[in-house]
């Protein structure tokens, strides 16, 4: 997926690079390059966010638990 981004980034840098004026390289960056990218990578790695959500549930109750080990113990 990464590779898709760093090509298409690349060819977006070289496109800016070759426009007449300086808003124009900037408007190709911000319109052709970061949003797109943005929502590429935001909408690719969902099983990522997916994969680290479930991680820091479990570890949330895995510490619940811990806790409540730990008040059994006190008394």
């Amino acid at each position: 997926m990464y590779i898709v981004a760093i090509g298409w980034a690349y060819v977006i840098l070289m496109m800016a690079i070759t426009a007449s004026s300086i808003g124009k390289a900037l408007a190709i960056l911000i319109f052709l390059g970061v949003l797109p990218l943005a929502l590429f990578v935001y909408a690719f790695d969902r099983p990522g966010r997916r994969r680290r959500r479930s991680v820091a549930v479990a570890d949330e109750v895995a510490d619940q638990g811990d806790a409540a080990d730990s008040q059994s113990d006190q008394r």
